[in-house]
């Protein structure tokens, strides 16, 4: 079976090389799947900006537009069940995580089918009846988009969904660790009936195609959600072509928990869950992990000891075990970077409450399993305190006062998400007005919607994506000035 495809069809890699999806579970090899090479991209680039400027593609009707995002979604529905267990299978989250993740990106094609519909050329008013000024959004033309390992399906569908709804073309280039849903998707949309060359998929790692992906003058604008230090590289690579880029890079995210959330045993344990639901969901392989509790002085002994209690017997195992409530790390470098952490966590002087460990069970063994980790007694002076650890760490930072907790939770060179718990909403509403950082979740965690704008503040990116936002990322903007009576300038007289 092939797995790359370009201009419409599946085909092999030119390098002949193939690359061995692992299952995390187990270590084990779910399938082989073929690498591309830089000649690969390139005809994929070719293909993208061919069916761009020469086939009718940008220029279908948005209901066409509509239609085509709307089947997308009935075959993801349709197929919701075998999708989810390609993810399970390829990221190791649970079964119930990935359904939730499939039913996410059928609302994400839902939403942009919607909004297409409703975009209209905007009329500008030039103060003389005989104009008609208009805005028009036209596609940005061809779109590269470089997908994460943790949310294969999810994180692109926030890039494929508004360029289709614009009328772009476009290059995906899913994770080379976790591939096997994105080939899946890009499957459902040749069956939707998108035309030949419009999406095209190479597969790979960035570390071989980033430079064939991002330094192309064919290449009009690029989505990269991933890593800070790649995604430096290749803003720095578009500057040189003026490539538009739009960035999301991760997240050191605060969850601020005053006293009053801890003030009876239901609001104890309501915040108890969560912190724990915020942090180790997916084994903290979250950008907007809520990873830095910042907690009240007076209740953080309290608070702390039963987010550790309840950590330690969260049960680990396979995601397609029904009895798992978290899976494995993605792959074994992904553990070897969370054994790191810890060491460099307790050498920093942090307190490790609970965890730390590698799973010691032995129907476990084989597979990335490691243990939900609380360390207290932190400070931003800490690497685990201000690096993206990407894995299930908890770092807990103590405050005295309203002003100190917006303190700390501004203190970070990321800014992409935030949670704050507290039962005086004056105060909710003050720290999450306060506290600079893309989304901001008061009493809650974790949710989002397709209609409402993510990205971050400072080093987590730049541009937004899903609502009205997401569309226009994908869009130019034309102003059409016409005069129904074309005059003489009168400016050079005869």
């Amino acid at each position: 079976m092939s797995d790359l495809f370009i201009d419409g069809a599946w085909t092999a890699a030119t390098s002949g090389r193939t690359r061995d999806c692992i299952d995390p579970a187990d270590g084990t090899v779910i399938r082989s799947v073929d690498e591309a090479s830089p000649a690969d991209v390139r005809a994929a680039i070719v293909a993208a900006r061919a069916a761009f400027d020469d086939s009718p593609w940008r220029s279908t009707t948005v209901a066409d537009r509509s239609a085509i995002l709307d089947r997308i979604a009935d075959l993801l529905m349709r197929d919701i069940e075998s999708l989810a267990l390609i993810e399970t299978r390829d990221t190791g989250k649970t079964l119930a995580e990935s359904r939730i993740d499939i039913t996410d990106v059928v609302s994400v094609f839902r939403y942009y089918a919607d909004l297409v519909t409703t975009s209209s050329d905007r009329l500008v008013d030039v103060g003389n009846p005989a104009v008609i000024s208009r805005v028009v959004a036209e596609p940005v033309g061809v779109c590269v988009m470089i997908a994460p390992w943790n949310y294969p399906l999810l994180q692109i569908s926030w890039k494929i969904a508004p360029a289709l709804a614009a009328g772009a073309t476009m290059v995906l280039k899913p994770s080379e660790v976790t591939p096997l849903s994105t080939i899946e998707l890009t499957r459902l949309i040749a069956e939707a009936g998108v035309p030949a060359g419009v999406v095209n998929l190479v597969l790979g790692a960035g570390s071989d195609l980033g430079p064939a992906l991002t330094d192309d003058p064919d290449v009009d604008l690029i989505s990269f959600t991933g890593g800070l230090a790649t995604g430096k590289v290749i803003a720095r690579t578009a500057a040189e072509h003026v490539t538009r880029v739009l960035v999301e890079l991760g997240g050191k995210n605060p969850h601020v928990v005053f006293a009053d959330a801890c003030a009876t045993p239901e609001a104890m344990s309501a915040t108890v869950d969560q912190v724990l639901t915020g942090v180790f969901l997916h084994s903290g392989q979250v950008c907007s992990a809520g990873t830095r509790l910042i907690v009240e002085e007076s209740v953080a002994d309290d608070l702390v000891a039963a987010v550790a209690d309840r950590a330690g017997r969260i049960p680990m195992g396979p995601g397609v075990d029904p009895a798992s409530l978290t899976g494995p790390l993605v792959s074994a470098q992904q553990l070897d970077k969370i054994v790191d952490f810890v060491a460099v966590g307790v050498a920093e002087g942090a307190t490790l409450v609970t965890g730390g460990h590698r799973s010691t069970e032995p129907r476990l063994a084989d597979g990335y399993f490691f243990e939900p980790t609380v360390f207290d007694h932190c400070d931003r002076s800490m690497r685990i305190v201000a690096e993206e650890t990407f894995g299930p760490i908890l770092t807990v930072e103590r405050f005295t006062t309203e002003a100190h907790a917006l303190e700390l939770g501004n203190d970070t060179a990321y800014g992409l998400a935030a949670g704050v718990r507290t039962s005086d909403a004056a105060r909710g509403e003050r720290m999450a007005r306060g506290l600079r950082h893309g989304t901001v979740w008061v009493n809650d965690f974790g949710y989002y919607t397709p209609a409402a704008e993510w990205g971050g503040f400072g080093r987590s990116g730049n541009g937004r994506e899903l609502g009205p936002s997401g569309l226009a990322e994908y869009q130019e903007l034309k102003h059409i000035w016409t005069n129904t009576t074309a005059p003489p300038a009168g400016w050079f007289p005869p």
